[in-house]
């Protein structure tokens, strides 16, 4: 692919070098040319001064071979400015704002422009990890069906299968992190201290779930 990014914040530099590393081609915009410091040496991708709902500037960048286009600076109007030149102007698909007004976020969201509310994002990954076990989910489907939801493995499940855990609780566990590797289950596999466990659900099961959880594992 190749992705157009404008704003070369933390953001923008942090993204541009994640897709550099997957073997991506980028090109990243921004109006003040230190902030391409911050992508480091090692960045092969093109650098381009200037605004990134400018025409010219978002054909340097080659905007009419990209495959998706992301708007990260740090002004709401800005990044949507951009992001609807991308979308409506070039046909690009793949388009991302990020957006620090969550009101407006959503309007954009209606309008089929990709938004992150940096704010709501924040206060919702804060409040999960506030709220007891199973009060937010991580994600919901639309229909309200299922649910995914992150919880760190008490000492109650900790050395027991995590096959156990599913039977009992009539969960799945779809991954594990553990020491900052994402692990896959089988039926072998054992939870450990630390593990944080990825748990798919039925929303009517939930409750079941995290009784399951707190209770502990059947007496065999």
């Amino acid at each position: 692919m190749h992705v157009v990014i404008m704003g070369c914040g933390r953001v923008g530099s942090t993204l541009a070098r994640s897709l550099e590393e997957r073997d991506h081609t980028v090109s990243v915009i921004d109006s003040n040319a230190d902030s391409f410091r911050r992508l480091g040496p090692g960045f092969g991708g093109r650098k381009v001064m200037g605004v990134g709902f400018d025409r010219e500037v978002l054909t340097e960048a080659g905007i009419d071979r990209a495959d998706a286009f992301a708007a990260v600076s740090s002004g709401d109007n800005s990044n949507i400015i951009a992001a609807r030149v991308a979308r409506e102007t070039f046909g690009i698909q793949r388009v991302v704002a990020r957006i620090y007004d969550p009101g407006r976020a959503e309007v954009y969201q209606r309008l089929g422009i990709t938004t992150v509310a940096t704010v709501k994002w924040t206060a919702d990954q804060v409040l999960r990890r506030l709220l007891p076990v199973g009060a937010e989910p991580d994600f919901r489907d639309p229909s309200g069906t299922i649910r995914l939801d992150a919880i760190m493995v008490n000492e109650r499940w900790t050395g027991h299968r995590t096959v156990q855990f599913q039977e009992q609780s009539g969960s799945r566990i779809a991954w594990i992190d553990r020491l900052g590797e994402g692990i896959l289950p089988t039926r072998e596999s054992v939870m450990q201290e630390g593990d944080l466990l990825h748990l798919v659900m039925r929303e009517e099961n939930a409750q079941h779930v995290f009784d399951v959880f707190e209770q502990g594992p059947e007496a065999d």
